[in-house]
């Protein structure tokens, strides 16, 4: 799978040398976002609107990129993106569009070349495709690693990563950027990715400066009739993906977000715990396609 489907497009800007890059989703016209905030540590840009209380439903585009917060300025230049073409919220003022954001602490927070720029964003949204977007070490995920709980030198290489999971006419589709501090596991538990000391439940793990840089994010998505609140409860199951797929998952040193979103939908309300087990799926499968060897 290489692409989220349902009108959503994916895109990529890697920095020439592989130091950062970002990812960009372009969302289709009338979906429905919230988000689950997991990690300790975000860094984040417009993450307030996703709230359930929140009035606004519809977003135009999802940031996820690399570089830590200084990765944020590329969702400028998907703003601009959007704006050229009428995409947004009209206002007395204008189009407005919506970019919510996430970042990952990857080697571009040092490397001020690396970072994704506004023009960085610009060209993600020019290679947004629905189907046949790239994954592995690519855009957000470029220079991501994982299993740095015991010390970098145990660190294994991240990436981009895409997981669906259906049951007969429900599916929800996931795309992971996997830079976590743990390891990332198979569905039998062992490793996949990171550390291959064999270990138990919790140990205890190096000190903050000795962990790297770290954090997962996610989108997930699928085709429903669902509200606000709704979607905002599949991204936390989503966040179970996470939790399932990474050992640790979810420590202080990570800003594990996570994005869900409808689009769509005819008929009967959808199963909501149905979709939620299938969103635990895509998201955990999504991470352990990002870290696969290709």
């Amino acid at each position: 799978m290489s692409g989220l489907g349902y009108g959503y497009k994916v895109g990529h800007w890697t920095d020439p040398e592989g130091r950062s890059g970002c990812t960009v989703i372009l969302m289709p016209a009338g979906n429905v976002t919230s988000c689950d905030i997991r990690g300790s540590s975000p860094s984040s840009r417009e993450l307030e609107h996703l709230h359930p209380d929140r009035k606004m439903t519809e977003v135009h585009a999802i940031v996820l990129t690399g570089a830590s917060a200084f990765g944020l300025a590329a969702a400028d230049g998907v703003m601009g993106w959007l704006a050229e073409r009428g995409i947004g919220y009209q206002t007395p003022a204008g189009v407005v569009p919506i970019v919510p954001a996430a970042v990952v602490f990857d080697t571009g927070a040092f490397i001020e070349p690396a970072r994704p720029t506004p023009e960085a964003g610009r060209a993600a949204c020019d290679d947004a495709v629905e189907d046949g977007a790239a994954s592995g070490r690519v855009g957000a995920g470029a220079a991501t690693t994982v299993g740095k709980w015991a010390g970098r030198e145990h660190a294994a290489p991240g990436g981009v990563g895409f997981g669906r999971a259906s049951h007969e006419d429900t599916a929800v589709s996931a795309l992971a950027v996997v830079n976590a501090v743990g390891d990332v596991l198979e569905e039998d538990g062992s490793v996949l990715a990171g550390t291959q000391a064999p270990h138990a439940g919790y140990v205890p793990m190096r000190p903050a400066e000795e962990l790297g840089t770290n954090t997962v994010l996610a989108l997930l998505v699928t085709e429903a009739r669902l509200d606000k609140r709704d979607v905002r409860y599949l991204a936390a199951r989503g966040s179970d993906g996470i939790t399932i797929a990474v050992r640790p998952a979810h420590t202080r040193y990570d800003g594990d977000v996570v994005f869900a979103s409808a689009v769509g939908g005819k008929g009967a309300v959808a199963d909501l715990d149905l979709l939620g087990q299938l969103a635990t799926k895509a998201v955990a499968d999504a991470v352990r396609n990002a870290v696969r060897p290709e």
